[in-house]
């Protein structure tokens, strides 16, 4: 059985099946979790790992399947990975005392820029980067995407500000006969005010509650489906505790503002004129 892997720098690494060998004989590769698992492969089992479908190949065995760490960059290529020891891989290759990347630990206290400068002033034929300066050159995309969502949210409270703005007047014309009566009887615009303003009150908190519910709901469903479709851990919705606060206070605001709105224009109106006389 031939099952490519992945296809780098023109190469091209396949696996050939075969029984069970001697571990003592066989070096020991680890494998990703979901790379063992469609190939069917579990700790000591032993194949030929080659560069070319027809080559003889290096015999190895699986030491160990791990998980990979989630990486949004890596969960839309369906790459799958296996590790090495360096010295197996450079004779798998052909290519010892080469390597692409290096990465180097720093001790607790030293500063990585002041790391970078002086590797980078100190040696010829490699370029040194730290992990800072990788993670935002390899997070462009996901700060437009930001961006995009951003602009995204902010057309969404504006239109959702007027549809609350037009329920509210819709709301409270609807209370046209009741502040008439109100009126007649002596009760005073302030008095009316309030209580309209209090219902507008009740309303928003009772709808940035159910939001906020139907927000966990729907992030819930999202990272279930999300998970089992790309086989990951990874998080696609996340609900923090800012994004809460800043939500039911936008939405209490919101609907406060609309309620307060449409009471001062039902107050502002006669009594006679509310009730269809005037």
């Amino acid at each position: 059985m031939m099952v490519p892997l992945a296809r780098q720098s023109g190469l091209l690494l396949v696996l050939l099946l075969i029984g069970p060998a001697s571990a003592a004989q066989t070096p020991a590769v680890s494998l990703e979790r979901q790379l063992a698992r469609e190939l069917n492969l579990i700790v000591g089992d032993t194949f030929r790992l080659s560069l070319e479908p027809i080559a003889p190949g290096t015999l190895v065995r699986v030491g160990a399947v791990y998980e990979p760490r989630p990486d949004p960059a890596e969960i839309a290529k369906r790459e799958r990975h296996l590790r090495m020891h360096l010295p197996d891989l450079a004779a798998l290759l052909g290519s010892p005392d080469r390597v692409d990347r290096v990465s180097i630990g720093i001790r607790p206290g030293i500063s990585a820029d002041s790391a970078v400068l002086g590797l980078n002033r100190s040696a010829y034929g490699y370029r040194a980067y730290s992990s800072a300066a990788i993670a935002s050159d390899s997070s462009q995309t996901f700060r437009v995407v930001s961006r995009f969502h951003r602009a995204i949210a902010v057309i969404t409270i504006v239109a959702s500000a007027v549809f609350v703005l037009c329920i509210m007047l819709l709301k409270v014309e609807e209370r046209r006969l009741d502040a008439a009566v109100m009126r007649f009887v002596g009760i005073r615009r302030r008095t009316i005010y309030g209580a309209l303003l209090l219902e507008a009150i009740v309303i928003a908190v009772l709808g940035a509650v159910l939001g906020t519910a139907l927000a966990y709901v729907a992030g819930a469903a999202t990272n279930a489906y999300y998970r089992w479709f790309f086989d990951t851990s990874l998080t696609f919705s996340l609900i923090t505790s800012h994004i809460v606060w800043f939500s039911v206070a936008l939405s209490i605001l919101l609907g406060v503002a609309a309620g307060a709105l449409a009471a001062w224009r039902l107050v502002r109106t006669r009594p006679l004129v509310l009730w269809g006389r005037g």
